[in-house]
């Protein structure tokens, strides 16, 4: 269960995917990355939790992710939607989830060619490219820590240097 959580931590984190409006994405984030209980999650706990996401799937411990081990990201993603995990699973009753986002769209249909799909759809090896700075076709551990810092800056909202609940919920206009 943890490990579900912190990948669904993660891939959104990966993709600065909007979460549902409602008070438990916030809750469920901060209860994993909050790592020292103070209610704030700052920039090096935020590295500290990217670093130990990437040991999670880093099988041969090389500190780069092989194709095998991208897969088995795919694989954990498509077992939380199987299991009623991942995006929208704790949206309000009567509430869907936005197109391409409900289980029908999952990362197995996108792996099948039926369509790409974005954020948690979308297949581990497209959305680690994103992470790959110096464009050799392989994420390194630094290189995915290193993605942390612009992702932490666009998720504080309230420009405080830390994230808490405040950061979460509807854009601020």
């Amino acid at each position: 269960m943890k490990r579900s959580l912190l990948l669904a931590s993660a891939l959104a984190l990966c993709a600065g995917v909007a979460t549902a409006q409602t008070a438990a994405p916030a809750e469920n984030f901060m209860a994993q990355w909050d790592l020292d209980g103070d209610g704030a999650v700052t920039l090096a706990e935020a590295r500290e939790q990217r670093d130990n996401i990437f040991s999670m799937f880093d099988s041969d411990g090389d500190d780069a992710y092989s194709a095998e081990e991208l897969a088995g990201i795919d694989a954990h993603k498509l077992m939380e939607l199987e299991a009623g995990m991942g995006p929208g699973h704790q949206l309000p009753e009567g509430m869907a989830p936005p197109p391409g986002r409900g289980a029908g769209n999952g990362p197995g249909k996108a792996q099948q060619g039926q369509g790409q799909g974005q954020g948690f759809f979308q297949p581990a090896a497209e959305g680690m490219k994103m992470f790959d700075a110096n464009r050799d076709g392989t994420v390194t551990r630094a290189e995915f820590v290193a993605g942390t810092d612009p992702w932490f800056a666009m998720r504080d909202r309230t420009g405080d240097g830390v994230l808490s609940p405040a950061d979460f919920g509807p854009p601020r206009g």
